[in-house]
């Protein structure tokens, strides 16, 4: 690689930092196989976290969120361990894969958390051999690129983090396990193709309210297992396939951070107290 940034922002330097902290001693083929070591890397070393987003509302700074541009993203998972929410973690996932080769492309989501939602989730299209599309999602980690199949459904079988699509009504609809909701949520996908500017004006519309706005929350993986914290508790998907819960009292949420998913400690240290959840502008309280 030469050294000089590369058209979309990320400098060959950054590239090969983020390489070796995911654990590839090489940059991967723009291929399926490839694609598989990435995203598989990235699902057990990229969380998804909302840490640097809550610090930066909290003192209302009116500069651009974190992880707005992937440089910012992966400088701050370098430097601290973090990753970001969707808009952020996505964007910064298929500029990564751009610059790598693969024929990536961000694409716009709803994850139909009520009727009537409009979209809200950033995910990536990854168009590999045999002109397959598949979904690699840096919020919800399945693991593996996603099959996206017309004619029958694609499944990732695993007890935490397994994943299934089917098309419904002209739509592809992954079916998928948060932390907060274990049984599960749908995530239609709408279109397999937006801009960057279209995901950094999505990003900059959550400032005025967001559910990931108030309190901590954070995924990732560890073995087998899917852990993290989501609205006051801490919650495992494990691999055999039962779910825990308990209380995170506020005392216990740096140890978390820290501790299990690694997190510079000078910035867990500016982490705000969690607010309780307000509804949507739109809707009645």
């Amino acid at each position: 690689m030469d050294r000089g940034a590369r058209s979309d922002g990320l400098a060959s330097e950054l590239i090969e930092r983020v390489l070796s902290r995911l654990g590839l001693s090489a940059p991967p083929e723009p291929s399926l196989d490839g694609l598989k070591a990435l995203y598989g890397a990235w699902c057990h070393r990229v969380p998804f976290d909302n840490v640097r987003k809550l610090i930066h509302l909290r003192r209302q700074d009116s500069a651009p969120l974190p992880g707005d541009t992937a440089p910012d993203f992966f400088e701050a998972w370098l430097r601290y361990g973090t990753g970001g929410t969707c808009w952020a973690g996505n964007g910064a996932l298929q500029s990564l894969l751009h610059c790598l080769g693969f024929d990536a492309q961000r694409g716009l989501a709803t994850m139909l958390v009520a009727p009537g939602v409009p979209p809200n989730h950033g995910t990536v299209v990854v168009r590999c051999e045999e002109d397959r599309r598949y979904i690699v999602d840096a919020s919800i980690l399945h693991g593996e690129p996603l099959l996206l199949d017309a004619t029958a459904a694609s499944v990732i079988e695993h007890p935490a983090w397994g994943v299934s699509c089917a098309m419904r009504e002209g739509h592809w609809i992954l079916r998928w396990r948060p932390l907060h909701v274990p049984d599960g949520i749908d995530c239609r996908i709408e279109r397999l193709q937006v801009t960057a500017q279209s995901f950094q004006e999505a990003h900059a519309g959550t400032r005025a309210w967001s559910p990931f706005n108030y309190a901590l929350y954070a995924r990732s993986s560890r073995g087998d297992t899917v852990f993290g914290t989501a609205f006051g508790q801490r919650v495992e998907l494990a691999g055999d396939g039962s779910v825990r819960r308990s209380p995170l009292p506020p005392q216990r949420r740096a140890q978390l951070l820290i501790e299990e998913f690694g997190m510079h400690e000078a910035l867990v240290e500016r982490l705000p107290a969690d607010l309780p959840l307000p509804p949507p502008p739109s809707r009645p309280p």
